[in-house]
């Protein structure tokens, strides 16, 4: 791929299948991390992105290639296999992959490398949505993007290059399938991200923090309690959403 293509303009997807139950991990991973099954797999990814990376590198286009590595969801609480934990670990945020609303499951790495036009080191806390790889890719490639319906994503650029210091989400929805669980609002004044919740899943055990009754968290129904007034957090002070706020308080 890389030599037909090295000299001439080439977008290259690679969605890894590490990282992701059933862990399907090579012989001469098996065993290398001291994680486990899950770190295995992560070691090995890690080689094969090496690889890649490698490539480039050998073939001069180091400078000229914009790289993006993320993942679509955060770990996955309820898979285990008797104590091996299957899924990842989200650290201090709550809830995980398949919950619609909490940080958990949506917040996930966004690691960017170009070194021909952006300093290394850099990192910028805003929300940005993997929707907002599109508009990216096609502004890098010199196009536009479609202008017959909405785009929700927005081009990175600006933002990477560091002529503007704000993302262009002000509010973000999140879904869990067709139904809305959260919405975030980026307070540009105050650098304040509020998130509200409508609806969130019931944990099977209550405080478990996942679904291990049920193997994942539904979307509706019995399984998920609805707020009413939402529950409210700022994730400025407090990422791991463990105190939801009230009028006494938050008085605004």
């Amino acid at each position: 791929f890389y030599f037909r293509n090295k000299h001439r303009p080439f977008l290259l997807f690679v969605s890894l299948l590490h990282v992701h139950t059933p862990l399907i991990t090579t012989e001469k991973f098996q065993g290398r991390s001291r994680h486990g099954l899950y770190g295995d797999n992560v070691e090995e990814m890690d080689w094969m992105v090496g690889r890649l990376l490698d490539v480039i590198d050998q073939e001069g286009l180091k400078n000229t290639t914009f790289i993006y590595f993320s993942s679509d969801h955060g770990g996955s609480l309820e898979a285990h296999r008797g104590n091996a934990q299957l899924g990842g670990w989200n650290g201090i945020y709550k809830g995980g992959k398949g919950m619609g609303g909490w940080e958990g499951g949506i917040r996930v790495p966004g690691i960017v490398r170009w070194p021909g036009a952006l300093p290394a080191g850099t990192v910028i806390n805003e929300p940005t949505s993997l929707m907002d790889i599109f508009p990216t890719v096609v502004q890098l490639a010199g196009g536009a993007v479609p202008q017959d319906r909405v785009i929700d994503g927005r081009t990175l650029l600006p933002l990477l290059r560091g002529t503007v210091q704000h993302s262009e989400h002000e509010f973000m929805f999140h879904y869990c399938g067709v139904f809305l669980h959260a919405v975030r609002w980026h307070q540009k004044d105050s650098g304040t991200i509020w998130k509200a919740h409508y609806a969130t899943p019931v944990f099977q055990p209550e405080a478990s923090g996942a679904c291990f009754g049920r193997g994942i968290c539904p979307c509706f129904g019995d399984g998920v309690t609805h707020h009413d007034p939402p529950l409210l957090f700022d994730l400025s002070r407090d990422p791991s959403e463990a105190s939801p706020l009230s009028a006494d308080t938050e008085p605004l």
